[in-house]
């Protein structure tokens, strides 16, 4: 009989220790989650906007801006600025 009661006893405390540490862990994994999206929206912030030159939408923060235009590479702008400055004397005539 006092066997039966300390294996219950046993069982009990194994129990409860392993409910802890998996609320232990269930927790460190939800801060961690928390933690890796505040991270990507801090990485994805920001305004879309789109190129002038190709219409594609880019990150504010990986765009270029020229003379009040959004540009996705300094090609695309300098190919913008080439056309304009094309059209410009033909406008003028």
């Amino acid at each position: 009989m006092n066997l039966l009661i300390i294996r219950l006893i046993i069982f009990a405390v194994l129990f409860f220790a392993g409910l802890k540490l998996y609320r232990m862990y269930r927790e460190w994994k939800l801060d961690r989650e928390e933690l890796l999206e505040s991270d990507d929206t801090r990485q994805e912030g920001g305004q879309m906007v789109r190129c002038s030159w190709c219409k594609v939408h880019v990150p504010e923060s990986d765009a270029m801006r020229e003379q009040g235009e959004w540009f996705c590479s300094s090609a695309h702008l300098d190919r913008y600025l080439q056309e304009h400055k094309e059209q410009d004397p033909k406008e003028k005539e």
